[in-house]
């Protein structure tokens, strides 16, 4: 069967474009709202997003924990914020490639912002039986769009609980 490669979730955040895009833009504060992110350190040290940022992202599902390396390809301020995985290990992001892309889109609604998390599956060259197979075992029997899915939900409405409290 084929698998699903991207999916998205959406919710509206009483705070105008600006405000929400200073938080997300900042993968050091991604641990405060993601189920699985706990943290991120930005090469360099913290700054406002670039394009060509790199940051190293920690993670973790119950006992299991890995590090990735991810680098932004959107930075656009009220509107857009993106960035691609490509490298994952244990304690250091050693092993390269395609993982997954997450993009944050902003759009004004009625003096709030709606806010579209998106997921996309990367790893294009895996055959979608062995992709399957292991999204089974890493995700204890889900894909990874469907557990994916989840986590967007959880993240969006921790994301406005944080950001409309002040």
């Amino acid at each position: 069967m084929p698998r699903t490669m991207t999916v998205s979730d959406s919710i509206v955040v009483d705070r105008t474009p600006s405000a929400v895009y200073e938080q997300l833009s900042d993968p050091t504060a991604m641990g405060r709202w993601s189920p699985e992110n706990t943290g991120a350190t930005v090469a360099g040290g913290p700054r406002a997003a670039y394009v060509g940022m790199v940051f190293e992202g920690r993670n973790k599902r119950g006992a299991l924990r890995w590090t990735t390396r991810c680098t932004v390809t959107a930075a656009e301020p009220g509107k857009r914020f993106a960035f691609r995985v490509h490298a994952i290990g244990a304690r250091r992001p050693r092993l390269p490639g395609a993982i997954a892309t997450w993009e944050y889109r902003l759009e004004p609604v009625d003096g709030a912002t709606r806010v579209t998390e998106t997921w996309t599956d990367d790893r294009r060259a895996w055959p979608d039986l062995l992709a399957n197979a292991f999204d089974r075992i890493a995700t204890r029997g889900h894909t990874f769009a469907a557990f994916q899915a989840r986590n967007i939900r959880s993240t969006l409405e921790r994301l406005k609980t944080e950001l409309e409290a002040g």
